[in-house]
């Protein structure tokens, strides 16, 4: 019998991050012919290989090699390059995780009318500045199926006018990630973390802040990189920051005067960021997946970013926030007062249990063999639709209950 076949498609390493375990689920399953599509927004070893072989993951099957100077030719490039591959390919689902442009990439399998999975859907930050609320929102309006992580997502979706029946609350995949990589390998990283470890990167264990900084929002405005360096300047300790490529290029181009107490290195692999991470004091950070990550590794946060579409770190007390943009409401010297007063608190994980790859594969797989994943017929609609299908007064469609959960 032929296997059913997912497509599923990724463009950075925080997503892979993300999917790793759901990936290896669906790779076991023998009645899943998986296929593994990269969209080619990350080219170098640092910032894609090796999160392969750390986290074990099998190397993508297909490489779109997606390319352009802005986002218009990225996400044209991912659409065109992405669409030959899925009409090649006939998946029965076309399998999105995240909000970056990779997931634009689903009008390609729009056109093919092939049904659209979205891992993350329905996160929002009302900020319509930020790209990545145009593609999320475009990729949820899309989906056959959203996998959402929290109840009030899946609220959030609904009020939009998404299907709710459409929409299935499964916790946080990053949740599961760290307990299988970094909980439940302790001893591995008790080894990693060495003196020598701290000795070699010129930064003692549990004496420095770890940085990441790649939001265009902060580091394109010369104004916002200035005041993020700032903060760096009036951190009393040493502040490690792995740049990437892009931001160390626009530093350079800025010419901005860097801290004395600012180490910036080249992009680092997922074990040697947890090592970091792990003995630090504190984490400045403006991308979503760290901030989950130090919440669920309880440490103390600041978010750089004009708006979240994760409150829940500030709602448990695990992380203060910094706008680059508003000087006057943001002091720095207050910040730095409330990031110290966070080290040593404790507060809850509300991300979820640690099952949500588990849930997400199963019920994947569940939908594959019981062709289960076309939503746009219209006996799924959730609104009376029955107008649109009237031929000489008489209704020629019936609608029937929905079985997928939600």
């Amino acid at each position: 019998m032929k296997r059913k076949r997912l497509a599923f498609i990724l463009g950075i390493r925080p997503d892979v991050i993300r999917a790793s375990l759901i990936l290896k689920k669906l790779r076991a399953d023998t009645e899943c012919d998986l296929r593994f599509i990269w969209s080619g927004q990350h080219y170098s070893d640092n910032l894609k290989d090796i999160f392969f072989r750390e986290l074990q993951v099998a190397a993508p099957d297909i490489e779109l090699g997606a390319a352009g100077a802005n986002d218009a030719e990225i996400s044209a490039s991912v659409i065109a390059r992405l669409y030959p591959v899925l009409e090649s390919l006939q998946p029965d689902a076309a399998v999105f995780l995240g909000d970056t442009n990779t997931v634009v990439g689903c009008l390609a399998a729009a056109q093919l009318n092939i049904p659209i999975v979205h891992i993350e859907g329905c996160m929002r930050s009302y900020d319509w500045r930020m790209p990545e609320e145009k593609y999320r929102s475009t990729i949820d309006h899309l989906s056959d199926v959203i996998y959402t992580y929290l109840p009030e997502y899946k609220q959030q979706g609904v009020a939009e006018g998404l299907n709710p029946d459409s929409i299935v609350v499964v916790g946080n995949p990053i949740v599961d990630v760290l307990n299988e990589y970094y909980f439940a390998r302790q001893d591995h990283f008790a080894c990693l973390a060495s003196e020598q470890f701290f000795a070699a990167r010129g930064i003692a264990r549990d004496s420095y802040y770890l940085m990441t900084c790649h939001r265009r929002e902060n580091v394109h405005q010369r104004e916002s990189l200035g005041r993020i360096l700032q903060l760096v300047s009036a951190a009393d300790s040493t502040v490690y920051f792995p740049a990437s490529y892009r931001t160390q290029k626009l530093l350079r181009e800025f010419g901005l005067s860097l801290p004395s107490n600012l180490v910036i290195t080249d992009p680092v692999g997922y074990e040697e960021f947890l090592v970091l991470m792990t003995r630090s004091r504190g984490i400045l950070t403006d991308s979503g997946t760290v901030v989950e990550e130090a919440c669920v590794l309880q440490i103390p946060c600041v978010q750089m970013r004009k708006s979240t579409e994760r409150p829940q770190v500030y709602a448990v007390g695990a992380a203060v926030k910094f706008d680059p943009n508003l000087p006057e409401a943001y002091p720095i010297k207050a910040v730095l007062r409330k990031l110290t007063a966070l080290q040593g608190k404790q507060w809850p994980n509300p991300f979820g249990d640690g099952r949500s790859s588990e849930r997400i594969a199963e019920d994947l797989l569940r939908r594959l063999r019981e062709d289960a994943f076309a939503r746009h017929r219209p006996d799924c609609y959730h609104l009376d639709i029955a107008g649109s299908y009237r031929e000489d007064g008489l209704i020629v469609v019936s609608r029937k209950p929905s079985n997928s959960p939600a």
